[in-house]
């Protein structure tokens, strides 16, 4: 898993709410076995017609000046509905490195942190804010850090983020599950070499 440490990318604002994960990544697009080439079917519904035909909607993402976002801001309850890990793949695939708001349903946080993908939580006052900047201001910059648990841009805005600690050792380091047991790998080791598997008849 690739370790999440500082993030420096331009905004796109996403200024809805309860965007659940039928909305992120759509269930006609599960029957993929492997994590990527999600992206391009992200938001399918809100950007394409049924027959595949890109949508004049102005959809936020179909926006030159968003082209190469790599942090989302949404609204609140942000992963809600079924448990598809697909919806963090299907936003990583697309370019995206982290996604802030002032709530996000529990599975989506944690499937976030498994894949390397930043959840960050600030308040409904600072995300409207960053909002706003992300509307106004061209080329919109912000940067995530981890390290500090911080998020700031050049403009002065500058707001703290509480994260669990240990899902904060994991995305530092970039250690999935995997990742973790590996960590025991010698003591493994050790304890199969003493506990030999049983013979087969």
């Amino acid at each position: 898993m690739k370790a999440f440490r500082t993030h420096r990318g331009r905004v796109a604002p996403l200024d809805r709410i309860n965007v659940d994960t039928d909305q992120i990544i759509p269930k006609q697009f599960l029957k993929r076995v492997e994590r990527t080439g999600f992206g391009q079917f992200l938001f399918y519904d809100w950007r394409f017609a049924a027959d595949g035909k890109k949508k004049d909607s102005g959809f936020v993402l179909d926006e030159p000046r968003y082209e190469g976002a790599g942090v989302l801001i949404a609204g609140k309850n942000f992963g809600c509905g079924s448990s598809r890990e697909h919806a963090v793949w299907a936003l990583a695939d697309f370019g995206f490195r982290a996604v802030i708001s002032s709530s996000f349903a529990d599975i989506f946080a944690n499937n976030s942190a498994k894949n390397g993908f930043l959840a960050v939580r600030l308040s409904e006052s600072e995300v409207a804010e960053l909002m706003r900047r992300a509307h106004e201001v061209n080329d919109y910059q912000v940067t995530v850090d981890l390290e500090q648990c911080e998020v700031r841009d050049d403009q002065g805005f500058r707001a703290k983020f509480s994260i669990d600690e240990f899902v904060r050792h994991c995305l530092l380091n970039g250690l999935d599950d995997i990742g973790l047991t590996l960590q025991h790998e010698v003591e493994i080791a050790a304890y199969e070499e003493l506990h030999p598997a049983p013979a087969t008849l």
